[in-house]
């Protein structure tokens, strides 16, 4: 069975000239290793020595040396705006705080439709929508590492432990 041990940065090929294309949601661009069969039936296993952050147009560099193209799937997003600058750099604080993968675009932010999340935004002074559209979250803060919920203490000079 033909692998994938190389990811290609969007940019960095010819989209045009991939054999196939994988279109994949935001867990399954978090993968290690998952057996992929492509849009016109390539199938393959990606196998990769670390966790990968696969962004939509990246590519898949194949054994034999050809490329996949990778597409974000889409998901159930929530859209979120604000009045102002100050509030959208508030929520997105929130949301970081939380490690809650969010996409940055232009005067707005997405992330996964989550109710509790959503209520916190409005609360925060923000505006939501519930769209449908392709998840490209930003990589995490030391590079392109996965951002994903987990668990971490910080303890404070009092002794005391804060989880999060």
């Amino acid at each position: 069975m033909l692998k994938c041990h190389e990811i290609v940065e969007r940019g960095h090929f010819e989209a045009a000239a991939a054999v196939d294309r994988v279109v994949l949601d935001l867990e399954d661009r978090r993968r290690r290793r998952l057996a992929l069969t492509g849009e016109k039936g390539l199938a393959f296993l990606l196998d990769m020595a670390e966790v990968p952050a696969l962004r939509d147009g990246d590519g898949l560099k194949l054994t034999d040396g050809r490329i996949v193209q990778v597409r974000a799937a889409v998901e159930d997003l929530i859209e979120i705006t604000a009045d102002d600058t100050a509030h959208l750099v508030r929520i997105a604080w929130h949301l970081g705080n939380r490690h809650l993968p969010t996409q940055l675009l232009d005067g707005r932010l997405r992330i996964r439709a989550d109710h509790v999340i959503e209520e916190m935004v409005r609360r925060l002074g923000g505006t939501t929508a519930a769209i449908r559209a392709a998840f490209d979250p930003e990589g995490g803060a030391y590079g392109q590492g996965p951002v994903h919920d987990h668990h971490h203490h910080h303890h404070d000079k009092g002794g005391h432990t804060h989880a999060h």
